[in-house]
Formats: C-alpha cells, structure tokens, sequence
C-alpha cells in the first residue's frame, strides 16, 4: 500500500512537471509601451506569427509605463500580458516586463513597429545557438530613409558606440539598438538598473564584464509608424548614455590617468622642491611647482575617487569589482589611508609651521622657501583628502560586505 502510494505520488509530480514544462513558453517577447495604439498592435500581431511559423510556445509581455489611449486594451485584445509599470522610463518598462516574463528566451524592441518583428527567429536561432545577449546590428542591416535622424546616424550613434568599445573594450558595433534578445539567466546576470534610455547601454556593458558570450545579427531599421515625436530626447538621452558609460570605467577614466598625473606631479615637486632648475636651455620655476602641485592634487584625486567609484558599482554589479574591490575588503583601507594620509598631513603642517616661525623671528622676504613651501602645501591637502577618503571609502566597503553576505 505504502509502495503504491509513493508511485501515485511520484507519478502525479512528474504529471505536474510536464504540465508546467508544457506552460512554459520558449520565448517571451518583451514590448515597452507608452501611447503606441497605432503601431503596438502591429507588433504583437508578427511576434504571435513566428511563433506560430515556429511551432513554438511563445508569449507577448507589454511594459506599460502609464499609458492613457487603448495601447493596454489593444494589448490584452490580441493576447498579450500586460505588466503596469509606474516608474517612468525605458530602462523602468522592459525590466518591469523582463522580470514578469516567463520565457527561456526573453526578445525585446520598441512598438512603434520600426524593428521589424517578424526577425524574432534571427535572435531565436542566435540563442538557440549558445549566445547569452543577442545584438541588433542596424547599421550592417541598413537603414531605410527616414528611419533615423542624420544627427543620429552620422555622429551620436556612432560616436557613442566608439567611446563604450574603447573604454570598455566590448566589440559590439550598434551599442544602441533596441532590439535584443537575451536568456533568463543572462537577465538576471546584467542586473541592468537604470530607468531610462541608457539601460540599454548598461545591459551591454554588464554582460560583458560578467563574461556573457554576445552575438550580432545585421536588421533592417524602419521609419515609425506612430505619427507623433519620439519619446526619445536626443541630447538629454545621449547625455545620459554618455555619463552612464564613463562613470561605469573608472580604470580608464580615473585610475590610469590619475597614476600617470600622480606620478608626474610628485617627480615635479621633487625635482623642484629646493629651487629652480634649468636643464639646457630650459628654464623650471615656480610656474612649474605650481603645475607639480595641480598634478599631485588632482591625480590623487583621480585615483581616490576611482578606488571610491569601483566600490560603488561594485555594490550592484560584483563582476566590476575586477581586482581592486577584492583586495580592498581584504585588507584595511581606512586604516591604511587614515594613518599614511594623517602622516603626510602632519608632516606637511610641521614643515609650513617651521616655514612660518622662520619668517616671524628672522623677517625678511620668503623667495627662497616658496617652492618649499608649495610642496609642504601639497602634502597637507593630499594628507586630509586621503583621511577623509578613507572614511568614505569605508562606508561603502561596509555596504558591499552587507548585501553580498546574504
């Protein structure tokens, strides 16, 4: 009795696994949506037919980001799941519905029919093929007149796209195409957090640091069908875009510059420290003491804060830790920088206070301790900043121990 009781129950779950294996759908096409009445039912319409062609189980998840036409009752009309979403923006919609989706393989792009969805199966294929993140290629697919403003195609999309491969050593060649599929898992990999258009930078510059195996398919851009402005703001977005993808390389935009400054400025102030020196013909005075200094100051603290910056992403995205971030939470930062900055501090306040008790008790001019004394200068400001770094630093390390510890 026993016995047979366990295989019912064995059998009724594995019943339950092929019901709910059989549910599932292969595919989730991901639409954002903000007022697209005209075109969204388009979309939805050419996702269901490859999934149809296909013969496989798909399903249409529409982010809506607050839409006040018919766009949510055409939606639901054909079939779709619609996900409401009241946080406003791009990035906010598609992760609103990506989260929601229930698919092996998530599909995303714009429903203003300007991507052509019936190139579903391109991005299928491409999946089914081992890709992780599945990348539009307007550019090689071409674009139709109309299709993309001149200011757009000829300098912001290109221009942008050479500064992320360049600081983020990433091949892809559209870094801003709106149509991408990609897995579940590498969804979640991403961690893509930003509301706005530049999630789509983002998602790019995630999967490659966390070593998602990307591909590009060549598409066809078309003009919109939607008959009203773009929701897209092309100087505030590709703003955007651009800070997102700076901030986001600290080595190349603080650290290596910050290094190479640092170290100029410290041979500066050494070389200058005693006075004037003339190599050649070549003369080096106080203007270059000053210049030393400047370097120093603002390498250390181009070095700071990209020590500072790499910790704070690190806390949403720990593929961007790289090296440094380990070996921080390894050691003792705040120490480190609290007793070597409070030295260099001190050792700069002795050395302007013995300047100023020389100047008080035997008077007379100061020529001859200036380039001294911008030195002893620096030293007290590079202390003080590596003190209160310190601590700064130290709240943030504090913050990525916590939310990796459970």
């Amino acid at each position: 009795m026993v016995d047979r009781l366990d295989f019912e129950t064995i059998q009724t779950d594995r019943d339950r696994q092929h019901a709910d294996e059989a549910a599932t759908p292969l595919v989730s096409a991901i639409i954002p949506c903000l007022n697209e009445e005209r075109t969204l039912g388009i979309c939805i319409r050419k996702a269901f037919d490859v999934f149809a062609k296909r013969g496989i189980k798909g399903e249409v998840v529409v982010g809506d980001n607050g839409s006040s036409d018919r766009s949510v009752e055409i939606a639901e009309s054909l079939g779709a799941r619609v996900v409401h979403q009241r946080v406003k923006g791009y990035g906010a919609a598609i992760s609103a519905a990506a989260e929601s989706a229930r698919g092996t393989y998530l599909v995303m792009a714009d429903a203003d029919d300007s991507y052509d969805w019936s190139s579903l199966g391109d991005f299928i294929d491409a999946l089914e093929e081992g890709a992780d993140l599945v990348m539009g290629d307007r550019f090689a697919g071409g674009i139709e007149p109309g299709a993309m403003p001149p200011l757009h195609r000829y300098l912001g999309n290109p221009v942008l796209s050479m500064i992320a491969r360049r600081l983020h050593h990433s091949p892809i060649h559209d870094f801003h195409c709106g149509m991408r599929g990609f897995t579940r898992d590498a969804f979640r990999r991403m961690r893509a957090r930003s509301p706005g258009m530049e999630f789509a930078s983002e998602m790019i510059i995630n999967a490659h640091r966390a070593g998602l195996v990307i591909r590009e398919v060549p598409i066809k851009l078309h003009p919109d069908k939607r008959g009203r402005p773009p929701h897209l703001r092309s100087f505030r977005d590709g703003w955007r875009h651009l800070r997102l993808i700076i901030a986001h390389a600290p080595d190349t935009m603080y650290l290596i510059p910050g290094a190479a400054l640092l170290a100029t400025g410290i041979f500066g102030l050494a070389a200058l420290a005693a006075g004037p020196v003339r190599i050649g013909g070549w003369y080096f005075g106080i203007h270059f003491v000053a210049l030393s200094s400047m370097a120093t100051l603002i390498g250390l603290s181009a070095i700071l804060f990209g020590m500072l910056a790499k910790v704070a992403i690190a806390i949403y995205q720990p593929v961007h830790g790289g090296r440094i971030v380990p070996w921080l939470m390894r050691g003792s930062p705040l120490e480190w920088l609290f007793f070597s900055g409070g030295a260099l501090a001190v050792a700069g306040f002795v050395a302007d206070a013995l300047l100023a008790l020389h100047w008080i008790f035997v008077g007379g001019p100061m020529e001859q301790s200036v380039h001294l004394t911008f030195v002893t200068t620096t030293a007290c400001v590079a202390g003080m900043s590596m003190v209160l770094s310190g601590f700064v630093l130290k709240l943030l390390l504090d913050n990525l121990d916590h939310r990796h510890a459970f």
